[in-house]
């Protein structure tokens, strides 16, 4: 798909229907999925602090690929990390470097995931691609973002990628919204396998398709994560929890997240892989 037409669809949705700004934290059913995901990815970044001793955390280098409005880049350049964020969308951009504060080690800069030409080999402790996969409708487009992330991180290193379910778009778009009907044929198939097409925005995998799509890369899974597990269809549930009540259900989901037959159902996925 050319870059124009991606870039022109992407600058539309984020501008005028998805405020990513607000979208992980304004709600408790929209925060299960950024405690999911930094939880996980603290583990990986306290062991980088432990594999040698001298290392701060402004030694451990982190690229966020698809950074969006900079929920997870800004919070981890606030704890001291050097963080360089690259987001395609100019919309998104201009609100991460707004929020930039003079004593955190970041660089913000458009950037597409397809190319990062511009980036040396083995470069970062930790990448994470939390957004291009959701918008790119090829297997060779994915492939390249994928080999491009991998390519920039260090042997040994973290990458953790996001992307979404087939199956928990499929009952949220067709149930919530109501497109049973319209949607077939153009929008999900005979097996009702979500189609990636960019006018739908969004492009969805089974989790064992995405499996097998990492494993033509030099990467060993580390975890398949359900970052929201079932937020996504009980929204008003999840929202109306007390404090307290919501803190038991976030140890249920960090108790199931890994346990696959519950994870087809969680709008996003994470898979963490170590580069070998």
């Amino acid at each position: 798909m050319e870059k124009g037409k991606r870039e022109e669809i992407l600058n539309s949705f984020y501008s005028n229907i998805c405020s990513e700004d607000t979208r992980l934290m304004t709600t408790k059913h929209g925060s299960v999925e950024f405690l999911t995901t930094t939880k996980y990815i603290g583990n990986y970044l306290l062991d980088c602090g432990r594999a040698d001793g001298s290392r701060n955390a402004a030694d451990i280098k982190i690229l966020e690929i698809g950074a969006g409005t900079g929920r997870y880049s800004l919070f981890y350049a606030k704890q001291g990390y050097d963080v360089t964020a690259v987001e395609f969308v100019e919309s998104n951009l201009n609100i991460l470097r707004s929020k930039v504060e003079p004593d955190m080690k970041i660089t913000a800069r458009q950037g597409d995931a397809l190319d990062l030409s511009w980036i040396a080999d083995n470069t970062f402790d930790v990448t994470l691609v939390f957004g291009p996969l959701y918008h790119l409708y090829e297997r060779a487009d994915q492939q390249r973002a994928i080999s491009e992330a991998i390519r920039v991180t260090k042997m040994g290193g973290i990458v953790a990628l996001a992307y979404l379910s087939s199956d928990s778009i499929m009952v949220d778009w067709t149930l919530r919204d109501r497109h049973l009907l319209d949607g077939m044929g153009k929008d999900f198939d005979e097996n009702f396998k979500i189609i990636n097409y960019p006018e739908g925005v969004f492009a969805a995998f089974y989790i064992q398709e995405f499996k097998e799509l990492m494993a033509q890369f030099p990467v060993r899974m580390e975890h398949n994560i359900a970052a929201d597990g079932m937020a996504l269809h009980m929204m008003e549930q999840i929202d109306g929890l007390t404090d307290e009540e919501f803190v038991v259900w976030m140890k249920y989901h960090f108790t199931t997240c890994e346990r696959e037959e519950l994870q087809g159902y969680s709008n996003h996925l994470l898979y963490i892989g170590r580069k070998e």
